[in-house]
C-alpha cells in the first residue's frame, strides 16, 4: 500500500504554482527549485471519451474522429497517397526500470495514466478516407509483430519504423494495404532491461542518405549511473548506406517530436525536460537542433542553470549548453511536433508548428493535455502558443484523452493521436473538409 499512499500525500505540499504561460516563449520565467521530501504527484486519471463527447476545437474549427477504438495509438505517419499510419504501442517490459519505492509509485501514475496496463498492440495500422468527409472508412493492419513501433519515415520505397530497439526497413508499394515480412534491421537503437524513455521518433533528411532518431535518457537526472546513458538523452543521425550511428546532438533529455521547418529548412525538435524541481521546473520546449550541439542535460538546464543534484559536476559542458529556443511550459509533456505546410488553414498558420501536449503528472494545477500552435515567421517562433484543441480533461480533473502525435493530412487537416480515448481526431476549418 506504499504507493497509493505516497500518491494521496504528495500533491497536499506543493506552493502556489505560476500561471503556465510564464513558462512559455524564448524568455520563460525560471523560479528557484523546489526540492520538496516528497515530490509532487498529480496525475489526472485516464477515463476515456464519455460517449457523444468530444475535445474543444478552436474558434472558426471543428474536430471529427478520422477513427475510434484504437489500442493506445500514439504516433502519426501521412502517406503520400494520403493513408495515414497509426503506430499502436505502449511500453515494452523493461525489468530494471522503476524499482525500489520511486519505482513503485511511478509504476502506479503511469497505470493511473493508462500506460502500462496491458501489453502493447506492437502494430500500425492504415487507415484510408476514400470519399474525402473526414472519416476513415478503409482500415487494415499494416504491420504487425512489431516491439513496441513509433516513428515512422518513407524514402522512395522503403518504408522505415523505429522500434524501441531498432530500425526496422520494409519494402512499400504505394496504395497497398498491409505488408507481411520481418523487414530488414537497418541500425540498432539504445534499448535493453533498462528502458527508460522507449519511445523512438525518426524524421528523414531531405535528401534521404540519413535518419534522424530521437533517444531519450534512461533517468531523470542520470541517477541510474551516466554509463547507462550512452548514445542517449539525444538525436542519432543514421547513415543509411551503412546502418552506422553517430551523435548528432546530446543533452536532450527525452526528445520525441521532430520537423523540418519549412522556411528554414532547419531541424527542430520537441523536448521533456526533467522532473522534481517543483511546479514551474524546468519548462519543456522546442528548439533548433544543432549538430554536435549539447543542450544541458543532465548537468544544467535552459543553458547554465545548475542542477546541484547531478552528483558528477561538468563546468566545461555547463559552459557551452545551448539555450533552448521557445518554452512550451512546465510539465506540458509535448511529444508530437508538425510544422505546417498545407493550405486547407487560414494564411496564419503556414510554417508554424502544432505541438501535442501529452500533459502532466507532476504538477498542481495541471499542465498540458491540449494541442498548441506557435506562430513562426522567417523560420522563427513568433507569439505566444495558441490553443488549437483543448477539452481532455473533465471537470473533476480526469483524462478523457490526452494528444501524443501530431500530423498534417494530405487535404492540410490536423490528426492528433490520442492514446487514452484511443481515438485520432481531425481538425479542420468549419467551414471546410
Amino acid at each position: 500500500m506504499i504507493a497509493p499512499v505516497l500518491l494521496a500525500s504528495c500533491a497536499l505540499t506543493d506552493p502556489q504554482a505560476l500561471p503556465v504561460e510564464a513558462g512559455m516563449g524564448p524568455n520563460p520565467t525560471l523560479p528557484a527549485p523546489d526540492r520538496d521530501l516528497v515530490p509532487t504527484v498529480h496525475i489526472a486519471p485516464a477515463k476515456g471519451w464519455p460517449a457523444g463527447a468530444e475535445p474543444t476545437p478552436a474558434a472558426g474549427f471543428s474536430v471529427t474522429a478520422l477513427t475510434r477504438d484504437l489500442d493506445h495509438p500514439r504516433w502519426l505517419y501521412v502517406l503520400p497517397n494520403g493513408d495515414v499510419l497509426v503506430a499502436e504501442s505502449d511500453a515494452p517490459p523493461k525489468p530494471e526500470d522503476n524499482k525500489g519505492i520511486k519505482g513503485l509509485v511511478m509504476k502506479e501514475v503511469m497505470k493511473k495514466a493508462g500506460s502500462g496496463t496491458r501489453k502493447s498492440a506492437n502494430r500500425i495500422t492504415l487507415l484510408r478516407d476514400t470519399n474525402g468527409d473526414g472519416v476513415a472508412d478503409v482500415r487494415t493492419v499494416f504491420l504487425k509483430d512489431l516491439n513496441s513501433p513509433f516513428g515512422m519515415a518513407l524514402i522512395g520505397n522503403d518504408l522505415y519504423v523505429a522500434n524501441t530497439d531498432a530500425v526496422v526497413r520494409f519494402p512499400y508499394r504505394q496504395g497497398q494495404t498491409e505488408i507481411n515480412g520481418n523487414g530488414t534491421r537497418i541500425a540498432d537503437l539504445p534499448a535493453g532491461p533498462l528502458n527508460h524513455h522507449w519511445t523512438k521518433n525518426i524524421i528523414a533528411s531531405r535528401d534521404g542518405k540519413h535518419l534522424y532518431a530521437t533517444v531519450g535518457s534512461n533517468s531523470n537526472i542520470g541517477e541510474n549511473g551516466l554509463d547507462n546513458e550512452k548514445d542517449r538523452a539525444g538525436i542519432l543521425e543514421i547513415d543509411l548506406a551503412t546502418g552506422k550511428s553517430r551523435v548528432f546532438a546530446s543533452g536532450l533529455r527525452n526528445p520525441n517530436g521532430m520537423g523540418w521547418q519549412p522556411q528554414s529548412g532547419q531541424l527542430w525538435t520537441a523536448v521533456n525536460e526533467r522532473d522534481e524541481l517543483g511546479n514551474d521546473l524546468v519548462p519543456d520546449y522546442m528548439t533548433v537542433v544543432k549538430d554536435g550541439g549539447f543542450y544541458g542535460w543532465p548537468y544544467s538546464y535552459f543553458g547554465q542553470h545548475v542542477d546541484e543534484r547531478v552528483k558528477e559536476k561538468r563546468p566545461d559542458l555547463v559552459a557551452r549548453a545551448i539555450v533552448p529556443d521557445y518554452a512550451l511550459g512546465s510539465h506540458t509533456a509535448p511529444l508530437g511536433l508538425a510544422f505546417y505546410e498545407g493550405k486547407l488553414f487560414p494564411d496564419q498558420y503556414k510554417g508554424g508548428a502544432f505541438i501535442g501536449q501529452h500533459g502532466s503528472w507532476n504538477r498542481k494545477p495541471h499542465s498540458g493535455y491540449k494541442v498548441i500552435f506557435v506562430p513562426f515567421a522567417d523560420g522563427r517562433p513568433s507569439g505566444m502558443p495558441i490553443d488549437v484543441l483543448t477539452g481532455f480533461l473533465s471537470r473533476d480533473g480526469e483524462a478523457f484523452g490526452r494528444p501524443v502525435g501530431v500530423a498534417v493530412d494530405k487535404l492540410g487537416a490536423l490528426l492528433v493521436a490520442d492514446d487514452v480515448g484511443n481515438v485520432v481526431w481531425r481538425v479542420a476549418p468549419s467551414a471546410g473538409k
